[in-house]
């Protein structure tokens, strides 16, 4: 009697709690958006189109242009003679050591990164035999390239130094003043490219940033300045040391090029190693992008050089605060890519060579460009091209020539003429020439 008086209950129960809830369903479905809600305007109807990235926009406009004769001169990426994107051998040969390493996994790396590629890539900007690497004055951290190099500096510099004023180059690579003025620093510029001369402004430099307040922050390009390919003499460079560390102002090195300018790594790393050989703090941004031609693995170290090895030990511990909110840990792979590549004795040689045909390959792009306008009489003094070092040449062309250019002959670049000498080749350069010719004497 009591089961069957228990079963009657739980059968009422259960009519109940069905009817309970066809009546929420119903109110559901009579609360859901109509028609005309779905249709009222989007909470971001405010917002404003936003304009293209003045260099990324650029492959934009190239990529829609049906033209055969179409040539993109404003990517900062290495292009074959043939114009294809480069793999280079050693990282093929690489990668395949880690994929075929049975021991690899992908867990999370630490918030600093790969220690050995930390380790390997202050040696190869510092030097294997720097007294701060010996005296463990330098802490590395490994970054989202020389983009989040610069930001997670920035950021640092931001929260824990006392000059929130950084000091870029006028002109310089577009993103640089984005980077330190989102972190909360203060913009300011000093002289640097001469457009009279398409040469150095070395007077005006030294009258800048001989004026700038102490302890302002000042950005220094390692080598291969972007965009104008002007860099300083190393007499120059000695010059610049002394009026920065008299005026205790903190360098900041964007290092973008090792060995990408000259085919040497340790030519393109002298401006970097002379400061931190006078004992000073120097911040150095790394990026394997160019020299290792890692775009999309995004790969990259900041190192901060310091006093003493307990003022390093404590900055890496206050940069790891700064990396963790930011995007937690570091990927794996192209980091581990360099490590492989840069602890391997014949491996590192490879790359070595590698690297040095790929800048030779840019300085005869330089030569031949030059060497076409001079045959074609083209006005004005055209010297700058091969004086001029790195992937980038500032040609010296106004936005008009650039414009027609562009709808003319179908080539592309920054409207403030710089074009990137690594999208060249043997069989473009006549075109090039010519287009640059024509705008010329066309007094466009």
């Amino acid at each position: 009697m009591e089961a069957r008086a228990a079963d009657r209950r739980i059968a009422t129960l259960a009519r109940h709690l069905e009817a309970s809830s066809l009546k929420d369903s119903h109110e559901i479905v009579s609360a859901s958006p109509t028609s005309s809600n779905s249709s009222s305007p989007s909470v971001f109807n405010h917002l404003a189109r936003a304009p293209e990235d003045p260099i990324l926009g650029v492959t934009v406009a190239f990529n829609k242009d049906p033209s055969p004769s179409k040539l993109n001169l404003g990517v900062g990426a290495y292009r074959t003679e043939e114009g294809k994107p480069l793999v280079l051998n050693v990282v093929r040969q690489a990668e395949k050591l880690l994929v075929n390493d049975s021991s690899r996994n992908k867990e999370y790396i630490p918030i600093v990164g790969l220690a050995d590629f930390n380790k390997l890539s202050a040696k190869l900007i510092l030097g294997a035999n720097s007294p701060a690497i010996q005296e463990n004055r330098v802490t590395t951290v490994q970054c989202l390239s020389g983009t989040g190099s610069l930001r997670v500096g920035a950021e640092f510099l931001a929260r824990h130094y006392h000059q929130r004023t950084v000091y870029i180059t006028q002109p310089t690579w577009g993103n640089h003043p984005k980077v330190f003025a989102l972190a909360g620093l203060s913009v300011k510029t000093y002289r640097y490219y001469d457009p009279a001369t398409r040469g150095l402004n070395f007077q005006g430099l030294l009258e800048d940033l001989g004026s700038a307040p102490s302890g302002a922050i000042v950005l220094l390009h390692a080598c291969a300045h972007n965009p104008t390919g002007v860099d300083p003499t190393p007499a120059q460079w000695e010059q610049i040391r002394q009026l920065i560390r008299s005026k205790g102002l903190l360098p900041f090195f964007d290092s973008a090029y090792q060995g990408f300018a000259s085919g040497s790594l340790d030519r393109d790393a002298e401006p970097v190693r002379m400061f931190v050989a006078d004992g000073g703090e120097c911040l150095v941004a790394q990026s394997y992008a160019k020299n290792m031609g890692l775009y999309g693995e995004r790969v990259g170290a900041l190192s901060i050089v310091c006093k003493t090895a307990d003022v390093a030990s404590r900055v890496e511990s206050q940069l790891k605060l700064v990396i963790r909110p930011m995007y937690s840990s570091p990927p794996i792979h192209g980091a581990s890519i360099v490590a492989t590549i840069l602890k391997d004795r014949s491996m590192y040689h490879q790359w070595t060579i590698e690297l040095k045909e790929m800048a030779e390959r840019i300085i005869s792009m330089r030569q031949q460009l030059f060497n076409a306008l001079k045959s074609r009489g083209t006005p004005g003094d055209w010297s700058h091209i091969i004086k001029q070092i790195g992937m980038f040449t500032f040609t010296g062309l106004n936005s008009k020539q650039v414009a027609f250019m562009t709808k003319e002959f179908h080539i592309y670049m920054t409207s403030d003429g710089r074009i990137s000498m690594a999208g060249l080749s043997s069989r473009t350069v006549p075109h090039l020439a010519d287009a640059i010719h024509a705008a010329v004497t066309r007094g466009v």
